[in-house]
């Protein structure tokens, strides 16, 4: 091929960005617009229809259709209509005072802390379902006759009543068979409003008939994953049943004048009301079963109240003996928790009342919710002060305490109690592994609800305890857990740093890898918490002595990974420092920083960014002006740029950082300073290897060195050219550099590449750059379009077309016929755009690319369909007309 002369062609790319843009539509004040929010006004008038019937009409500013959930407003949804047609009345009847009395009275046993049943039962029901089919025996026999005679004797009364009960036993039983789990519940539910209405109409001994029939339903086993649910279904009746005699003998104790209080003794209960209630508890032990026995005992057992002061503490360990009578374990293990339900508060008496059963205390704080034990402190403090040590040591029952107290809250006025009283036993404990397990978890207490002061004295009293014969060694978990619940608590880290024993703990960690990992614990809670940037010298000193220390730690073996965690912490610690306007202290701190991290390589080039920012902040400041002071200031920071990058592994990295830092350089006016930068990064192309490793794989280099270089070539259209080293000098050496690297035998990198330096010599010759720095003078101001520059840039375009064209003739081979054609496409493509087709030998040169593309049917017909109709396009507009030409030059190939 010929050698063919290069013109470019004179760019306006005002006009040219103009004529890319969008149309711009005028858009009227109310018009419909994708991102308005749709309003929608509803107008509702009444009109009759032909039956008389009203509707409502609504009108809608843009549509018709109102939004379906916009009627849960309004109220017409289905569920509020159906809550409005609800009678008031009988809703306020549900809500009479013994209810209210009752829930007062269950929340004085156990507590407002506690977890309502209610909340349970839910969670119960919803998670223990079947599918299986299931059975219940419904109570079926006939109401007996009365008594004939209104004299009958009490005798005859109450065994007719037993007579009932039998027959309720013993009598006719309906059982139904392949019940769904709905028609299961439906039954029950039925069988608990039975009992309501039998209560109503003082049918006592029917209510009782009731309950007892289903109590026998919770010896039933048969469909085990339901027996949960089952379980909550019938202890809420039998809660039921409990309640409606409790209600009814409570009654019973109030005469005309007074109310019997809340918290009674048997004393204010009347004979009446005592004689029903042990005519219920007869009437109960009567029950032959045992299973039904039980829980009907069970559900009335707050009524001993009424009888004595210590009968429910009596009759616990009779029913705790009837539960050993249960063959069933499952039976058994329900049984047991419905007793437990129904005595909390007796247990706490009994713990009180046992003294020296530490270990039956300790059951108890670990078994219960930690809202019960946490409002209940000073009593188990007090029942754990008299508890013998020789059973079990009272230090873990205050560990077992202080675990609650790290869940739950206790009183307000009792917290300082509780510490003082839970220290003054751990503080005298010898034994530092008994001494470091249970002041581990009073830490988090102190931490939750006191200030430093506290905090401080604790971690001295370790600290004291632990020092001696090096007992910290033997406790290392303990004491890493200690560290992670103080960092938990205090997020301001001048407050943390100011305990003034939190560094001599820290201290304690000597073996290193262990030291290493509460330092990575407290950087990762800084990162987390610390909000604003700091300059606190409390925390810098620290931080940078932690950060220090993983730094160190880094050896030949350490893997990249643990490499990369320790880079994160410490670059996340440096981003957070600031000093404000103090640019100078900032670049102290950065000089600093580059001397402790020197072995960690993404820290350093964190610390050449951050360097990057500061001296592009100072020329924000400066509004681009610099004085003397800044212009060195800047320069100081361009000069630690410089000098670090060289002291990096990573080949690209250190490409780029070049580039970067020459670029921030040119932005501060630093001429000669970003030439040095340029010039170090193209002395570096040759080193560039073949292959690099990215996570763990070997790659080819060479799609990112095409990467960078073509940043590199964005960068030099506006870097002046240096007044003692000739025109474009920069881009000289960079294509002696390019054309000396060897590249891959199959590649066509070189070529895209010497495609992308014509672009950039194309863009070089324009009259104004595409753009500029501010107050740099690239080389369209500094030649104005002189001949003889525009000669060299010609002259250059030519050679570059010459390295194309020759690397085209020896791709006229079978097996590179296909990356011939596309580059002989590209290299078209590049001509359209930046060359001036006017040109006789350029417009040849086109349609002989044109010719090659398509010579050996290689080339994909719809884009050069496409390319000639762009062509045609173009010719159409201004100045374009010799483009009509071209396209009756450009045929397009057939296939045959």
């Amino acid at each position: 091929m010929a050698v063919f002369p290069w013109h470019s062609r004179n760019r306006n790319y005002k006009a040219e960005f103009a004529s890319c843009r969008l149309e711009a539509v005028p858009l009227e004040f109310g018009d419909y617009h994708p991102l308005k929010p749709i309003t929608v006004t509803e107008s509702k008038t009444k009109k009759v229809s032909r039956k008389g019937s009203t509707s409502s009409t609504s009108s809608s500013s843009s549509n018709s259709m109102v939004d379906p959930l916009s009627s849960v407003l309004d109220g017409t949804d289905p569920l509020s209509m159906f809550a409005a047609s609800a009678d008031p009345a009988a809703l306020a009847a549900a809500m009479d005072s013994s209810r209210k009395k009752r829930d007062k009275d269950e929340n004085s046993i156990v507590g407002s802390d506690f977890e309502p049943w209610a909340n349970k039962r839910g969670e119960i029901l919803a998670r223990y379902t079947t599918t299986e089919k299931l059975s219940i025996n419904l109570f079926m026999g006939a109401e007996k006759g009365k008594a004939g005679t209104a004299t009958s004797a009490m005798s005859e009364k109450v065994r007719t009543r037993l007579e009932e009960l039998d027959d309720f036993e013993e009598g006719s039983q309906k059982e139904l068979l392949n019940l769904t789990q709905q028609d299961y519940v439906n039954r029950i539910e039925e069988l608990n409003q039975s009992l309501k209405d039998a209560w109503a109409s003082d049918q006592k001994v029917k209510a009782l008939k009731i309950v007892i029939q289903c109590s026998k339903l919770l010896s039933d086993t048969s469909v085990i994953q339901f027996y949960p649910s089952k379980f909550v279904l019938i202890t809420d009746i039998l809660d039921t049943f409990g309640k409606l005699v409790y209600e009814r003998i409570f009654s019973m104790c109030a005469d005309n004048r007074s109310v019997l209080p809340d918290h009674f003794s048997p004393e204010n209960t009347n004979d009446t009301a005592k004689e029903t209630c042990l005519n219920w508890f007869f009437k109960i032990a009567s029950i032959r079963e045992l299973i039904p026995r039980f829980y009907v005992e069970a559900s009335i057992l707050k009524c001993n109240k009424f009888l004595s002061k210590t009968g429910i503490s009596e009759c616990l360990p009779r029913l705790t003996c009837m539960i050993r009578g249960i063959g069933d374990p499952l039976v058994s293990v329900y049984a047991r928790a419905y007793l437990c339900r129904a005595l909390l508060t007796e247990m706490m008496e009994r713990c009180k009342k046992l003294g020296n059963n530490a270990l039956l205390l300790n059951s108890v704080m670990s078994a219960f919710r930690a809202e019960f034990i946490a409002t209940r402190s000073m009593d188990f403090i007090g029942m754990i002060k008299e508890c013998d040590e020789s059973g079990f040591p009272k230090h873990l029952l205050f560990r077992s305490l202080g675990l609650n107290l790290a869940l739950a809250d206790p009183p307000e006025s009792d917290r300082l109690q509780i510490l003082n009283e839970a220290w003054k036993v751990i503080t005298k404990l010898k034994n530092p592994q008994d001494y470091i397990n249970c002041a581990e978890v009073w830490v988090e207490y102190t931490c939750k609800h006191f200030t430093k002061r506290e905090v401080n004295t604790v971690l001295a009293d370790v600290i004291k305890h632990m020092t001696p014969d090096r007992a910290f060694e033997d406790s290392y978990p303990q004491l890493q857990l200690i560290i992670k619940k103080v960092i938990a608590h205090f997020h301001d880290f001048s407050v943390l740093f100011s305990v003034e024993k939190f560094l001599p703990f820290l201290d304690m960690f000597q073996k290193e890898n262990v030291r290493v990992e509460v330092c990575k614990c407290i950087m990762e809670a800084f990162i987390k918490h610390q909000q604003e940037p700091t300059k606190d010298p409390v925390i810098l000193n620290a931080l940078l002595h932690i950060c220090k220390t993983m730094h160190d730690s880094v050896n030949a073996l350490t893997l990249e990974d643990e490499k990369r965690m320790l880079a994160y912490l410490i670059n996340g610690f440096i981003k957070m420092v600031s000093f404000g306007r103090d640019f100078e202290q900032q670049l102290s701190f950065y000089v600093e920083s580059r001397s402790m991290f020197c072995n960690l390589e993404p820290v350093l080039v964190q610390l050449i960014h951050s360097v990057n920012r500061l001296a592009m902040e100072t020329r924000k400041v400066m509004k681009g002006n610099h004085s003397r002071k800044t212009a060195a200031f800047v320069r100081a920071c361009v000069a630690y740029c410089f000098i670090t990058i060289p002291s990096l592994v990573g080949i690209f990295t250190r490409l780029n950082l070049y580039l970067h830092s020459g670029q921030v350089a040119l932005a501060n006016q630093c001429l000669s300073q970003a030439d040095a930068f340029f010039k170090a990064a193209i002395s570096l192309v040759p080193e560039v290897p073949k292959t690099i490793n990215i996570d763990g794989k070997m790659r080819p280099s060479e799609s990112f060195l095409m990467e960078f270089l073509c940043n590199f070539f964005s960068t030099l259209l506006i870097v002046p050219d240096h007044p003692e080293h000739g025109v474009l000098f920069l881009v000289r050496e960079l294509l002696n550099v390019i054309q000396d690297y060897t590249w891959e035998d199959n590649s066509d990198e070189k070529i895209r590449i010497y495609t992308c330096v014509l672009h950039l010599l194309a863009a070089m010759s324009q009259e104004t750059f595409l753009y500029h720095i501010d107050k740099v003078d690239s080389n369209d101001s500094l030649y104005g379009g002189d001949s003889k520059f525009l000669a060299e840039n010609n002259k250059l375009c030519e050679t570059v077309m010459a390295q194309i064209l020759e690397h085209l003739k020896t791709l006229a081979k079978d097996e590179a016929l296909k990356r011939q054609s596309l580059l002989g496409l590209s290299f078209f493509n590049s001509i359209l755009a930046h060359g001036d087709l006017r040109n006789n030998k350029l417009n040849q040169l086109s349609v002989n690319l044109w010719h090659l593309a398509q010579r050996h049917g290689c080339a994909d017909t719809r884009t050069m369909v496409k390319t000639l109709e762009y062509i045609k396009k173009r010719s159409k507009q201004p100045d374009m007309n010799h483009l009509t030409e071209l396209a009756l030059r450009l045929p397009l190939q057939t296939r045959t």
